[in-house]
């Protein structure tokens, strides 16, 4: 919290040019491509960082698809998980949130730029049409992050919780590649008492393809990938002990 208080106040000064240019764009998605309107939340996220003295260090982006869409699956730790995962990402990329949490400032602009889906987590109808709408923008080439695990537990540090299995319909759906994402230290942002310079990590594991989860459960599908996340985040946390 500390840090993100901290990043804030040191970019007041840039609130009052910046955050109606974001809004600007994101009001006009016909004047200014995805590309455009990415490239504008990048030079954010670039700012905050380097005002909040943050590095995020990026690992196995040779796994991402080089076309077409795909589902990123992560662990989730708090409220930077979303901007490290853009920052390191530099194909234009979408998320779904909760929307409850999607209509503060900068934040409602963050998801207005990428035309993210806003999830009524209390409404299952609204559910199941936002599932449809990312699995047809996923079939068409789109990119989404997806947090299976619903949300946080305020400085959880790097403990994965229990995933839920309707996450991965939209991957079946879509029969799109899925991509694990391995979250490590990204809770220290914003959501623990840290204030010093910090570095997270963006591990972007192998992609599981339709055809190795095509016939598996949801539940199934959940337990490989919080799987695969967690044997990454312990195997890092061994090595990152014995050096």
């Amino acid at each position: 919290m500390l840090k993100l208080i901290y990043v804030i106040l040191m970019n007041l000064h840039r609130a009052p040019y910046m955050i109606p240019k974001m809004r600007n764009r994101a009001d006009h998605p016909e004047k200014y491509t995805e590309e455009q309107r990415y490239a504008l939340v990048h030079h954010v996220i670039y700012l905050m960082n380097k005002t909040g003295k943050i590095t995020t260090e990026a690992y196995g982006l040779e796994n991402l698809p080089q076309e077409g869409g795909y589902m990123m699956y992560p662990n989730h730790q708090g409220k930077y998980d979303v901007l490290g995962i853009m920052y390191t990402h530099k194909k234009p990329c979408s998320f779904v949130m909760d929307k409850n949490k999607s209509h503060t400032i900068l934040v409602r602009e963050f998801c207005d730029l990428v035309q993210g889906k806003r999830l009524e987590k209390d409404n299952p109808r609204q559910g199941i049409t936002i599932i449809n709408q990312v699995a047809d923008d996923v079939a068409a080439g789109k990119r989404y992050i997806l947090f299976p695990e619903g949300g946080y537990k305020f400085n959880n540090k790097n403990k994965v919780c229990d995933f839920k299995a309707g996450s991965f319909k939209i991957a079946l759906k879509s029969k799109a590649p899925i991509i694990p994402i391995a979250l490590i230290d990204s809770y220290k942002v914003f959501n623990s008492f840290h204030v010093g310079p910090l570095t997270t990590q963006v591990h972007y594991l192998k992609p599981i393809m339709y055809e190795e989860y095509k016939d598996l459960k949801t539940q199934e599908i959940a337990e490989l990938v919080k799987q695969r996340i967690q044997e990454k985040i312990d195997e890092v946390l061994a090595e990152s002990s014995q050096s």
